[in-house]
């Protein structure tokens, strides 16, 4: 709500929600102030029945309920996972149950054989969200697969991840007594749910058989991801080839900035932006690129790539109502 709130032409409808229905969103989240008195709605196909836009944001399995009800004229914007594999079979085994099929996916600088993903996204009804820590590791990476000077077969991606993409389920490894001083990894050892999405994104920028060790790790701080990817140097590549192929890449790109050389991202610099700040090089001793991105998982990560989306399967100007500016300090 406060990212698609500063869009000048959206107009919120129902606010829904399951557990806190008939409670108002000040009781909630007293930080949007101009929306505190507006009273949250059970999410049903009723509720949503008349709306142009729809953004749903529920656990896998609960969107595709509610999408196959709503008319085909309407814009489902999916921030859960239902819709982002185009692997029946990946989905089965990271999820569990019955594929409910692949949209077009929402990520505009995703790299695939045909272009951008950008060039897909006009015009579609069905946008599937991509997963936060996926997006930071893809435009960490996505750059040196496409242009070949990295070797896509033995990629390590570390994440320093902000609680809030767990949540705000009351766990007992979530709360503050726990996490505060500490750093924690979670599924470790190729568990996570977001593996295949990865794997599916570094598949469309070029990578064949694509392989990847994802390990994301709990740090002390609210929001934001700092993603670490590493991968081997292509023979034949060079430092000078690796700095070129991510400053062509994301030249033009409005949300996706390529620091100075030997600045470095800081998940910092991007709280409250949809922005993805991105370094490279090359450790010459390891013969491996490393490629670090900083993002605000709750904006880049998810509404603002929503948002994103949205302006552009409805032929808005794709930067409306998104800002650069990071909170820093």
């Amino acid at each position: 709500m406060r990212v698609f709130g500063a869009h000048p032409d959206v107009e919120f409808g129902a606010l829904t929600a399951h557990s806190s229905a008939g409670d108002t969103i000040g009781a909630h989240h007293p930080h949007l102030a101009p929306f505190a008195s507006r009273v949250i709605e059970p999410t049903t196909v009723e509720t949503l029945a008349g709306h142009d836009v729809v953004v749903l944001a529920l656990p896998h399995g609960a969107s595709a309920e509610i999408a196959a009800q709503l008319p085909n004229d309407v814009l489902v914007l999916d921030c859960g996972a239902d819709y982002r594999l185009t692997s029946a079979e990946a989905w089965a085994e990271y999820y569990g149950g019955e594929h409910a099929g692949t949209w077009p996916y929402g990520m505009p600088e995703l790299m695939t054989p045909f272009g951008l993903q950008r060039s897909v996204i006009p015009g579609s009804r069905r946008i599937a969200v991509p997963g936060c820590n996926v997006t930071a590791v893809t435009l960490a990476l996505q750059p040196g697969i496409a242009a070949g000077v990295v070797d896509p077969s033995d990629v390590v991606a570390t994440l320093a991840v902000g609680y809030s993409g767990a949540g705000k389920k009351a766990a007992h490894h979530l709360l503050a007594a726990e996490g505060i001083g500490s750093a924690a990894p979670y599924a470790v050892g190729g568990t996570h749910r977001h593996v295949p999405e990865i794997l599916q994104n570094f598949a469309s920028a070029g990578a064949i058989n694509p392989r990847v060790t994802f390990t994301p790790v709990l740090v002390p701080m609210s929001r934001g991801i700092l993603a670490t990817v590493t991968a081997p140097l292509a023979p034949g590549a060079d430092a000078a080839a690796v700095r070129k192929a991510w400053v062509d890449a994301y030249a033009d790109e409005p949300f996706v900035h390529v620091m100075p050389e030997g600045q470095w991202p800081a998940t910092a610099f991007t709280v409250g932006a949809n922005t993805a700040l991105v370094q490279v090089t090359v450790d010459e001793r390891a013969g491996r690129v490393v490629a670090i991105c900083a993002i605000d998982n709750l904006v880049k990560g998810t509404a603002g790539a929503a948002l994103q989306s949205m302006n552009v399967a409805l032929g808005l100007p794709e930067t409306t109502g998104l800002t650069t500016l990071g909170l820093a300090p």
